[in-house]
């Protein structure tokens, strides 16, 4: 089977609206130059459309045209690689999610183990950045906490005491196992992510775990302004916050 027939025979399984890439058609990487000539003309046709580099779908048609594609798809299509977890969605939009803000954001910032291209089409918007830990399906949470203390000066419609706030109880219910894989993934994470945890972690439960390696991974004169209020937690200048 030549490979423009193979491709057509291969979209036509594909759902409509349901975004694919060179990789759901299963085309050889030799085939790669001969597949995009057939993917173009198959585009001058209105079979498929284009949603970003690399990645397509087929359009339901409906009484008013063409439908847009289906936009938790495309995400599904960079929080996963073969059915597994290689990103989450952190930013604004995972901080609304934990109550941190009410503000809503335009772009969706995606981390991301892989390297992809942003999308820009219709109100989907996005942005990728590279992750500090590699991202599984049971990391993830985890994973976003980190990103909101690494960002908790700058989380819009809050304040890094407020944000506190909420984020505290949240890992205070957090199980056992939880709060220790946290504190291993905050050492691959900026200090200031290390020495906030582990005021967090000492607050909490100063006896039940062990934070020695984020006290030592910090530079013990360095000092980490947050803006933090002491009432809100008792223990920042142990980790010399301020």
């Amino acid at each position: 089977m030549k490979v423009a027939e193979q491709i057509r025979e291969k979209i036509k399984s594909i759902p409509e609206s349901e975004p694919f890439g060179y990789a759901d058609l299963g085309i050889k990487q030799t085939d790669f130059v001969t597949a995009a000539k057939a993917i173009e003309r198959l585009q001058k046709k209105g079979v498929i459309k284009k949603v970003s580099k690399g990645l397509f779908y087929k359009p339901e048609i409906s009484v008013f045209g063409a439908m847009p594609p289906d936009y938790n798809c495309i995400l599904q299509n960079y929080l996963y690689e073969n059915g597994k977890r290689t990103g989450y969605i952190t930013g604004y939009v995972l901080y609304n999610q934990l109550s941190l803000t009410t503000q809503m954001a335009f772009t969706t910032t995606i981390a991301t183990n892989r390297s992809r291209k942003k999308i820009n089409v219709s109100w989907l918007k996005t942005k990728c950045v590279k992750t500090y830990v590699k991202v599984t399906e049971e990391n993830y949470p985890l994973l976003g906490i980190l990103d909101a203390l690494k960002d908790i000066k700058s989380i819009p419609d809050s304040s890094p005491s407020n944000a506190l706030k909420i984020l505290i109880p949240k890992i205070k219910v957090f199980e056992k196992k939880d709060i220790e894989n946290l504190i291993k993934y905050a050492l691959q994470y900026p200090p200031r992510v290390r020495a906030l945890l582990g005021a967090i972690v000492e607050y909490i439960s100063p006896k039940e775990f062990n934070f020695i390696s984020l006290k030592e991974s910090l530079n013990p004169t360095s000092i980490y302004k947050l803006s933090i209020k002491s009432e809100i937690l008792p223990t920042i200048e142990n980790w010399n916050i301020k």
